[in-house]
């Protein structure tokens, strides 16, 4: 029998601020205490950067290289253009639309910045980047990437106008473009004004609902930009309904029930892994960026 997640609660994402030099961004996830990270796992945080306007430079802004080691990221572009470059010598590009999913897992160095071309012209940039915690058994695998472009990422029409992208898991029979190494859902959701959809999530998974632009109804509770809607864990199912022009990241997962230690760019299980993969970096086993 299919029932209503209701809201348990809305949480207000604090102020922006600058990742490197050039992401302007909200944390829209809390997640600094034991429960807070419980109610959001499998996911760790997420980084919405709002439309900013980036001016003409010919050093391309962002963030400089660093590690990450035992979870995955997720960016997604909606304006602008980002590129990457990683210690496996790996090298890519992101256009709007496009999501790459990084699996850091046993340990990787790389870099993000605008892509050079749109760097030199500026422009408007708005991306999100989400933290997907990846189980004990797969954080020390061989890192890997999944380049899914926005061609390759299926889209479910809900009217004329709006549409649902699903990223990851699974909507109306139409599975999502990217593989995942626990039960996630990662649905990008574009609703016109007074436009509805009804979506179904198993009743024991974390949900929420990033609000990035615009305005919406969930059963009866308005949420807007910038704030996160949390669902509880008994229902099945969530109607939105668009009060503006929406956009929003759906984000529901079947929690991890392993401890979680994270130390910046490392997430593990415990102090002696974090450890581990902060002397394995500067022993340079994770790799360098020519």
């Amino acid at each position: 029998m299919k029932t209503i997640k209701h809201v348990t609660n809305i949480y207000k994402a604090p102020a922006p601020h600058m990742v490197g030099d050039g992401f302007r961004v909200h944390s829209v996830l809390p997640g600094g205490t034991r429960n807070e990270q419980n109610k959001v796992s499998p996911f760790i945080l997420m980084d919405y950067g709002a439309p900013s306007y980036f001016p003409p430079t010919n050093r391309p802004r962002g963030v400089d290289q660093h590690p990450h080691k035992g979870f995955e990221t997720v960016t997604v572009v909606y304006q602008g253009a980002l590129e990457h470059r990683d210690s496996t010598g790996s090298y890519g590009k992101l256009a709007p639309g496009d999501v790459q999913w990084m699996t850091a897992a046993g340990g990787i160095v790389h870099e993000e910045k605008h892509e050079t071309a749109f760097s030199k012209k500026g422009g408007k940039v708005e991306m999100a980047q989400l933290w997907v915690n990846l189980p004990k058994a797969y954080k020390n695998i061989q890192p890997h990437y999944q380049n899914l472009t926005k061609a390759e990422i299926p889209v479910v029409d809900i009217t004329a106008n709006s549409y649902l992208r699903v990223i990851a898991g699974e909507f109306n029979g139409q599975k999502g473009a990217a593989s995942t190494y626990s039960p996630v859902n990662v649905f990008d959701v574009q609703l016109k004004k007074g436009d509805s959809v009804t979506v179904s999530f198993p009743a024991h998974f974390n949900t929420m609902a990033v609000l990035m632009q615009g305005e919406a109804d969930f059963d009866g509770t308005a949420a807007k930009a910038v704030e996160t809607v949390f669902f509880d864990q008994q229902g099945t199912e969530i109607m939105i309904t668009a009060k503006e022009d929406t956009s929003l990241l759906l984000l529901s997962g079947e929690p991890i029930d392993e401890p979680i230690f994270a130390y910046g760019p490392f997430v593990m299980n415990n102090e002696e892994e974090i450890v581990a993969a902060i002397n394995d970096y500067n022993a340079g086993k994770m790799g360098f960026l020519n």
